[in-house]
């Protein structure tokens, strides 16, 4: 994704004093390591990634205590413990650091480094999905109280597909001794490098200044980042934020869809409300087959729209909505392949008019794991909703046109392992 402005004024990655974990102080660098923030499954990951090692990152980005004042304020005082008895120690120099994951199939790699926010970030950074204000809110008192981007962004850009410029940088770095390597439990290998020679780092921001993003993962924690660099009278260590830039040109993301979890509507209740707004088929099949039969009915010519109900130990497929009803309640005003999104029919259609749920963290949880939202939803009697992923150049379309997405609407990967280094704005 080239930036148009011909000047240059693209992204603009600053080296930064990455804060690791000590490897002589830690377990083992895979167990104080962690998925992004929203990815856990509380509260069973959660207490997973608390009991591997009393230093796992968790502790940091998802702090537990009986106040949102006080989880913010233990973050604060435990990674300021941390850094006073080295468990965490600051990179002696500024740097950016090559980042590799390789698993399931999966080469990727990327840069991370502190991105400039600059006053024309709206055409340099592309949102492709809306926010929920009070995750906002939470994740900037978090960041407030630590003074710390404790975990990278992921965004994509698109080089031009050859090996020049900061892809050439990449290539050269992978294959030198790492600062870390570690392969954590889902199969995946990481290794980062630094990379802090002057001629690389200029070749890498010519590069760069050239280019524009999308938001891959991390809407929040970016609209974080603009509310708080908003908040600060002067220039400083607001102005940048933390992320990982990939070229899917050469790496390209796999995409996929994030479900819903109804807490509050019993699957008995969604079926019988929903009948007649669509056709409605029970699958007496497992978890794959029933995947197989969304993808299918999803990618239909008419109607595409489908959705996966579950929660009683069975599987409902929803498909062929009704025109009328599609006309009545989607907004229209928006691209059409805004109206025709999966997400935007969940939210418009189904939440909205038919089961009339509310979308708040009491009625609607977000789950990447299709089987944990299945297992969530059986276990305590709700009704779960599996999306079939949209693909990425309707993404990229709407994000173009400066469309955004029903919030949780995509989910893009594989995300970076959280944990392998963070920013500490006191260091910059």
């Amino acid at each position: 994704m080239s930036n148009p402005d011909p000047a240059g004024h693209g992204l603009r990655l600053a080296p930064f004093r990455g804060l690791r974990y000590v490897p002589e102080r830690v377990g083992s660098l895979a167990a104080v390591t962690s998925p992004p923030y929203d990815v856990v499954v509380r509260p069973d990951g959660l207490r997973h990634l608390e009991t591997a090692d009393p230093h796992n990152i968790v502790r940091l980005i998802l702090p537990q205590a009986a106040t949102a004042a006080d989880r913010h304020r233990r973050a604060a005082d435990t990674l300021r413990r941390w850094q006073e008895e080295r468990i965490l120690a600051p990179d002696p120099e500024p740097a950016l650091y090559v980042y590799e994951q390789q698993g399931d199939g999966i080469l990727q790699r990327g840069l991370i480094g502190a991105l400039r926010l600059t006053p024309r970030e709206e055409k340099i950074v592309l949102p492709h999905e809306d926010v929920m204000p009070h995750i906002v809110e939470d994740r900037a008192a978090l960041m407030r109280d630590t003074g710390a981007n404790l975990e990278p962004l992921l965004f994509a850009y698109r080089g031009d597909g050859t090996a020049t410029g900061a892809a050439a940088v990449i290539e050269r770095v992978t294959g030198t001794t790492p600062l870390l390597s570690t392969t954590t439990d889902d199969g995946f290998a990481h290794r980062l490098w630094s990379v802090t020679d002057p001629d690389d780092l200029t070749r890498i921001g010519d590069d760069l200044s050239r280019r524009q993003a999308l938001i891959a993962d991390g809407h929040h924690r970016w609209a974080t980042y603009l509310r708080l660099r908003a908040e600060q009278p002067a220039p400083g260590p607001w102005d940048f934020g933390l992320v990982l830039l990939v070229d899917t040109a050469r790496y390209p993301l796999r995409v996929r869809a994030i479900h819903r979890l109804l807490h509050r509507l019993p699957l008995a209740d969604a079926l019988t409300a929903v009948s007649g707004a669509f056709r409605v088929r029970t699958l007496d099949t497992p978890l794959p087959a029933a995947l197989e039969a969304l993808a299918e009915a999803s990618a239909a010519d008419e109607h595409g729209n489908a959705f996966l109900l579950a929660g009683d130990g069975r599987f409902h497929l929803l498909d062929r909505p009704d025109p009328d009803l599609l006309a009545r309640t989607v907004p229209s005003g928006r691209p059409r392949a805004w109206r025709e999104l999966d997400a935007t029919v969940l939210h418009s259609v189904l939440l909205e008019h038919v089961w009339r749920v509310s979308d708040d963290p009491e009625h609607i949880g977000y789950i990447h794991d299709t089987a944990a939202a299945v297992a969530q939803a059986e276990r305590h009697g709700g009704t779960a909703v599996l999306m079939h992923p949209v693909r990425e150049e309707v993404v990229r379309e709407l994000a173009a046109q400066g469309v955004t997405m029903p919030r949780k609407s995509t989910s893009f990967g594989p995300k970076p392992a959280t944990g392998l280094v963070l920013r500490s704005l006191t260091l910059d």
